[in-house]
């Protein structure tokens, strides 16, 4: 087992666990976390994968700020649902970027999986931007694409990471939950 490895998953999955609990100390800790995954991810010849967390950290650093300044007056952003015009534009988006992604690595590097890759990797760009906005959905389709990811991990023997996804989709289900029960309620301290 890689030490890279096992650090990003604890990072990875302790991040995880403040948003569920929507602790603003998630983002700097997921920051950490995927910041070990961007060497992680160039290993296992993931380029996806490996970029998505490079736009991870900048995207957590768009939903800390969110989250601390989002809402009404630069109040501390609460849990809303998606508009159904969103969803439209957030699946053709994630496709669009599956689609596109997958075609520039199939043809232009020696990625391993391009295709599944980019749509995973699509996915979570639409979930995550889902959560910096704190729309409660994001946590449906993390639950989608975790199940994906860990069949792809496994079958790249990134086992770690691997069980690290597994614990990310019992988080993103107990995630949905909470952030449901908090509906128009004050933001947690």
């Amino acid at each position: 087992m890689n030490a890279i490895e096992i650090a990003a998953a604890i990072l990875g999955a302790i991040g995880v666990y403040l948003s569920v609990r929507q602790n603003i100390w998630s983002w700097p800790i997921g920051i950490a976390g995927v910041a070990l995954y961007v060497i992680v991810f160039h290993r296992a010849k993931l380029y996806a994968d490996m970029g998505l967390q490079v736009v991870y950290i900048v995207i957590s650093f768009y939903g800390w700020y969110e989250w601390l300044y989002g809402g009404p007056g630069r109040t501390t952003l609460k849990v809303t649902r998606t508009r159904p015009r969103h969803y439209i534009i957030l699946v053709l988006l994630g496709v669009a970027g599956a689609g596109l992604t997958g075609v520039l690595l199939g043809r232009h590097t020696d990625a391993s999986l391009p295709y599944l890759d980019s749509a995973t990797t699509s996915t979570s760009l639409v979930a995550q931007w889902m959560m910096t906005r704190k729309l409660l959905e994001n946590w449906i389709v993390w639950v989608a694409v975790d199940l994906v990811y860990i069949a792809m991990f496994i079958y790249k023997e990134l086992y770690p990471t691997a069980v690290l996804y597994v614990v990310f989709m019992i988080l993103a289900a107990w995630g949905y939950f909470q952030w449901k029960a908090t509906l128009g309620a004050p933001v947690p301290a």
